[in-house]
């Protein structure tokens, strides 16, 4: 899905040849599983900064934002897929080669019910990690802070099962611990369907902690001799067992006491109330009991776990985003008049919005142009910029590129508005892949700028990315409704 790189591309690798070297992990081409991603591959930090509009603020998605230990961004390669990016702190990882053999052996796993592995980065003091992205939050956020239902039993026990599924497939390739699974650690994919992140597989660091400092959720060998087992996974296991059985984050303890004094109504959802049987109830119960037994190897395995939970699965035909209240895509997402006016691909309507708005999204350009008019060169270059002004206003956009072109190729500006020009001139001329780059290019001088969505989200239907253009179209909608409520 890749496409022709601009040269004023935001993002500009690729998985074409004839980039920088990779490193490249031979997945096995017998499990279907894995079928549609990239090989595991090293990248630099100046391809991920790129990606991630220089590591902008707007594109944190971890829990604790710019705070964590260890922050992680999404981003949008060149080819317009989709990353989640982990980027340690500097004191991580100090050894070069004990990272990137770690990295490359996690990168080796691909399942669909992993968020897998793609790539790493490791240059200088910088150590990242690069996954595949997944657009619709966590289980933390749907179980334990939904706005519009509560997550339905069914669907909680599809959660129960892909995430046991998930660590089966790892224990089975030799990737049996997992490092502070939590409800943090289940994401959902584009249809909704949950997927473990595969960056538990991973320490967060070569002597970092293998849990979060909440000690309630802890195992008790953990506890003792610092260091995660296969059995201690199957106790967090149990853990995230109560947090679906509850909607909220008991501690083991405390839910172990009302298990014992058979006060099951306590420990249950009362949003679930007449959505399953006491037996199955029961069922979930003894599951978790079993998990967190406090001698370890009474604990289950990941294929006992598998093996419990199926005959448990209810709706199992229905698609997991019906289940999660999702009757379909856009319904999820409805789009501004704006987005409506792009998926229509009607350029006339962006045309005079950009004359409408004129340069008030540029920060500080146009004092920057009256500071420096006194020089030949800016002088020429002011000329360049009125003279694509004045044809992009006459709708001569060949004149457009040109005037735009020559404004751009002196360097010594940015302007976000004067790409979206060009991207939409070379939109009316045909030009859609020049037209992605330079939106893609406006994007990342101006990360939430609505417009630099929308003109994407334009160039991708005309490149025949649909799916793509959605997710686009979607920002976009997103970035305008917040930009006029505030």
């Amino acid at each position: 899905m890749g496409c022709k790189c601009s040269k004023f591309s935001a993002c500009c690798w690729s998985t074409e040849q004839g980039g920088d070297p990779v490193l490249e992990a031979n997945i096995d081409d017998n499990n279907i599983e894995g079928n549609g991603l990239p090989l595991f591959r090293e990248y630099t930090i100046d391809q991920l900064r790129k990606a991630t509009s220089g590591f902008a603020i707007e594109n944190i998605v971890s829990e604790h934002g710019e705070k964590a230990p260890n922050v992680v961004y999404k981003g949008k390669l060149e080819n317009q897929m989709r990353i989640a990016i982990k980027r340690f702190n500097k004191s991580a990882w100090p050894d070069t080669h004990q990272f990137l053999e770690e990295a490359r052996a996690v990168g080796l796993i691909r399942s669909q019910r992993l968020a897998n592995l793609l790539g790493c980065c490791c240059e200088g003091d910088e150590r990242l990690l690069v996954s595949e992205y997944m657009s619709n939050d966590t289980l933390a956020k749907h179980l334990f802070h939904w706005e519009t239902q509560p997550m339905k039993w069914a669907m909680r026990l599809r959660v129960a099962l892909h995430l046991a599924q998930a660590l089966e497939y790892c224990t089975s390739k030799g990737r049996a611990l997992y490092h502070d699974l939590n409800a943090y650690r289940v994401l959902f994919d584009d249809d909704f369907n949950p997927k473990l992140s595969c960056f538990g597989l991973m320490k967060n660091s070569r002597d970092g902690k293998s849990y979060s400092t909440n000690l309630a959720f802890t195992p008790p060998e953990y506890l003792r001799t610092g260091r995660v087992t296969p059995e201690s996974v199957t106790y967090s296991f149990g853990t995230l067992l109560l947090d679906l059985l509850s909607g909220k984050h008991i501690p083991p303890s405390h839910a172990l006491d009302l298990i014992r004094d058979r006060n099951l109504r306590s420990l249950t959802d009362s949003c679930l109330e007449g959505q399953f049987s006491d037996d199955e109830g029961t069922e979930l119960v003894r599951l978790a009991s079993r998990c967190l037994q406090s001698e370890p190897r009474e604990r289950p395995n990941p294929k006992s776990l598998v093996t419990a939970l199926i005959p448990l699965q209810k709706d199992s035909e229905v698609p997991s985003h019906v289940l999660m209240g999702i009757p379909d895509g856009s319904a999820a997402f409805p789009l501004t008049p704006l987005g409506e006016a792009c998926l229509r691909m009607d350029l006339t309507s962006i045309h005079e919005l950009l004359e409408k708005i004129g340069y008030k999204d540029d920060e500080g350009t146009a004092t920057e142009l009256s500071f420096q008019m006194w020089t030949n060169q800016m002088q020429e270059t002011l000329d360049s910029k009125k003279k694509g002004d004045a044809a992009f206003r006459h709708k001569d956009f060949k004149t457009a590129i040109d005037g735009y072109t020559q404004f751009i190729n002196v360097g010594s500006m940015v302007s976000p508005t004067i790409y979206a020009r060009r991207s939409l001139s070379y939109l009316i001329s045909n030009m859609p892949t020049e037209a992605l780059g330079d939106a893609m290019q406006a994007q990342m001088i101006s990360p939430i700028w609505y417009i630099a969505f929308y003109l994407q989200a334009i160039a991708l239907l005309a490149l025949g990315k649909e799916n793509d253009a959605q997710v686009a179209l979607k920002e976009g909608s997103s970035l305008e409704t917040k930009k006029n409520t505030n």
